[in-house]
């Protein structure tokens, strides 16, 4: 594996350092994240939750080169990403960066394998065969590559979409409720393809999830309200995402219970 999946130095795949992002102004200002600062382990599979509104979607967009906040830093590995000019970011976003999208996002007219190909292709590189048969394996799709987007089940479409982020070997993938449009079983099947490819391949993973069974695969669960980080789980169960859920719901502003200061 690349220095671009699992590092060995120690050092985090992404990280944020004060991170605010705010929408509008005067009476009507927003602020989406609000002093954010934290790291994103490199060959770990970390959850973001948090309450509609909480700011987790916003912290994705800007890990990801998607969004740019109002104040503080957003890295990629030693890559400052606020520091970067539209050509650089658009090489970042497609050398360094996979997704995977509730929509999945696959091109109706090609194949399963010309769908995960794609972003090789239009950044003009040649898969390496064996880590192209590597990822195939892992997402068990070397029977339906032939096969269009109409002729796959969702949760084929999604395996699809999963070793497309792989393919290219990035430093992190992204993944916005990627069992959003799934029944449980075909949920199941890509969060333990998610799981595998952090596992067996030191991928790194940064799922957005309103799901305690989806979170419950992750190495990792950070909680998010009213733009701040407020708590987080290491191995976490199902059982302990709801509970830390359901006290957030109770609580007041950035998950400070009533009455607290």
């Amino acid at each position: 594996m690349t220095e671009t999946a699992l590092r060995e130095d120690g050092a985090p795949a992404a990280r944020v350092r004060h991170l605010t992002k705010t929408y509008g102004s005067g009476a009507a200002l927003v602020t989406a994240l609000d002093d954010v600062s934290l790291d994103l382990g490199a060959g770990e599979f970390t959850a973001v939750m948090g309450p509609s509104g909480s700011g987790k979607s916003t912290l994705m967009h800007c890990c990801a080169a998607l969004d740019t906040g109002t104040s503080g830093s957003v890295f990629i590995g030693e890559q400052d990403l606020t520091s970067l000019k539209d050509k650089a970011l658009t090489r970042l976003r497609r050398d360094e960066i996979g997704f995977v999208f509730q929509s999945y996002n696959l091109v109706p007219t090609l194949s399963a394998e010309e769908n995960i190909l794609l972003p090789l292709a239009i950044a003009g590189r040649r898969p390496d065969p064996e880590w192209y048969a590597s990822v195939i394996a892992t997402v068990g799709l070397g029977d339906r590559l032939k096969h269009k987007p109409n002729e796959l089940s969702g949760g084929q479409q999604q395996r699809v979409a999963v070793a497309r982020a792989l393919v290219s070997r990035p430093t992190i993938v992204f993944a916005d409720e990627p069992t959003g449009n799934l029944d449980s079983r075909s949920g199941a099947e890509v969060l333990e393809l998610l799981r595998r490819s952090v596992t067996e391949h030191g991928q790194t993973i940064v799922m957005v999830t309103h799901d305690p069974v989806a979170a419950a695969y992750t190495d990792r669960v950070v909680f998010l309200a009213d733009g701040r980080v407020v708590d987080e789980l290491r191995a976490p169960s199902r059982e302990q995402v709801l509970a830390i859920m359901a006290r957030m719901a109770d609580a007041g502003p950035a998950g400070s219970t009533p009455g607290e200061a």
